[in-house]
C-alpha cells in the first residue's frame, strides 16, 4: 500500500523534457520510462515508479508535436527551471469526488477523458479534473480516476522511494477537507505561503528534494 494514499502520481515539470529526463538519470543512477505524447496538447511525459500505485511523471513540451493552441498543462510554457508542480489523487468515481470538492468549498473543474498510446502500442484512458484556480498553486491536487486501464506504476520498477510530502497554503484546512471529502484519507496541510515540497530516497541512499 502507498505509504501517502490516495497519492497517484507526483508531476514535475520543466521548459525541457530532455534535460529533465538527464536531471532524473543523474540524481537516481537509471533512466525514467518512456512514457508516450499528449497528442495536441504539445506535451510528452517520462515516468518512474515509486511503489506498485504511485509513480513521479516527468513532463514537458514535446519537440514533435506542433505549439498548441493553448497553454501546455500545469504552466509550462511559462516555467524556466524544473519544478513539482502539483500531484494526482486517485478516486474510484471522478463525478462523486468532484461533487464533494464542490461542496468543500473549492472548484475542482470539469471531468475531461484523456488517452496517450504507450511506446508498445497499449492505449492507456483515464479521466481527471484539474482545479483550474491558479491560486491553489498545485497544493490542491487534481483527481484522477483510471477506470479499466491498468495503472501505470504496475508496469515501473520503483526507481526511489517517497519519504516525505509536505504541503503548504494559506487556505490549508480547506484544501484539506477537500481532500478528505474527494478520497477518504486526510492529507495534512500546513497554513503559511503556497508550497509543495516531496522528499525521495535514492538507490545511492540521498535524498532528493524537488518543491514547488
Amino acid at each position: 500500500m502507498a505509504p501517502f494514499p490516495p497519492l497517484d502520481h507526483l508531476v514535475i515539470a520543466a521548459p525541457s523534457l530532455a534535460e529533465l529526463s538527464a536531471w532524473w538519470n543523474d540524481a537516481l543512477g537509471a533512466p525514467a520510462a518512456e512514457g508516450g505524447a499528449h497528442t495536441g496538447l504539445g506535451t510528452r511525459n517520462e515516468l518512474a515508479g515509486l511503489d506498485e500505485t504511485t509513480y513521479v511523471e516527468l513532463i514537458g513540451p514535446d519537440p514533435d508535436q506542433p505549439t498548441p493552441p493553448m497553454p501546455r498543462p500545469f504552466g509550462i510554457d511559462e516555467l524556466t527551471s524544473r519544478r513539482l508542480v502539483t500531484f494526482a489523487v486517485a478516486v474510484d468515481d471522478l463525478d462523486r469526488a468532484c461533487a464533494a470538492v464542490r461542496a468543500a468549498g473549492i472548484d475542482p473543474g470539469e471531468p475531461r477523458a484523456m488517452e496517450r498510446r504507450r511506446p508498445d502500442g497499449v492505449l492507456l484512458a483515464w479521466r481527471l479534473a484539474f482545479p483550474p484556480d491558479p491560486a491553489l498553486a498545485g497544493v490542491m491536487p487534481f483527481l484522477i480516476e483510471w477506470g479499466e486501464t491498468a495503472h501505470p506504476a504496475a508496469s515501473l520498477e520503483p526507481a526511489a522511494a517517497l519519504q516525505k510530502l509536505t504541503l503548504q497554503h494559506p487556505h490549508g484546512d480547506q484544501i484539506a477537507g477537500a481532500i478528505e471529502a474527494a478520497t477518504g484519507h486526510h492529507l495534512e496541510v500546513k497554513s503559511g505561503p503556497a508550497r509543495l515540497v516531496a522528499e525521495l530516497s535514492t538507490p545511492r541512499g540521498t535524498t532528493l528534494e524537488v518543491a514547488s
